[in-house]
């Protein structure tokens, strides 16, 4: 017979003797804590990104406006009379600008988005229509007031 000397293992030291046997985990109050904090967290930002994306989709309009103002005072200043055009002309592709289609596409608005009207020659209003992208329509005369859109 063989005798083969087999190795003895000891038990091996508990790392953290005081520790008691807690089940590991979060408690119930940190879990509330931090339900709580995201909660107000998420009260406080969720206006101020809802009031942000209004302000960018009335800057983009305004933006456009103004850009299609510049074009109709530059005619004016050529032919010392704004273009007549009935309720709702089309201000892409007209012949008194130069904008081209897809210069007026933005973020939330495109270039079927604004029209002009002009009955006299003499005072004209530039409309972005709503769409569902703001409460009214946005429009811009001549004397360059901005109204609705709110």
């Amino acid at each position: 017979m063989t005798t083969t000397n087999l190795p003895v293992f000891k038990t091996l030291p508990k790392f953290r003797p005081n520790v008691s046997k807690m089940v590991r985990g979060f408690s119930l109050l940190e879990l509330i804590l931090v339900i709580s904090i995201s909660a107000m967290s998420a009260a406080v930002a969720v206006p101020i990104c809802s009031s942000n994306v209004k302000k960018a989709k009335l800057s983009e309009a305004d933006a456009n406006l103004g850009s299609i103002r510049t074009q109709l005072r530059i005619y004016y200043g050529q032919n010392s009379e704004y273009p007549r055009e009935a309720p709702a002309g089309s201000v892409v592709g007209a012949s008194w600008n130069d904008i081209d289609s897809g210069a007026l596409t933005g973020r939330y608005f495109n270039d079927s988005s604004y029209s002009y009207v002009s009955a006299t020659g003499t005072d004209f209003t530039l409309v972005c229509k709503a769409e569902s992208m703001l409460k009214s329509d946005r429009t811009l005369n001549q004397s360059g007031i901005l109204e609705g859109g709110h």
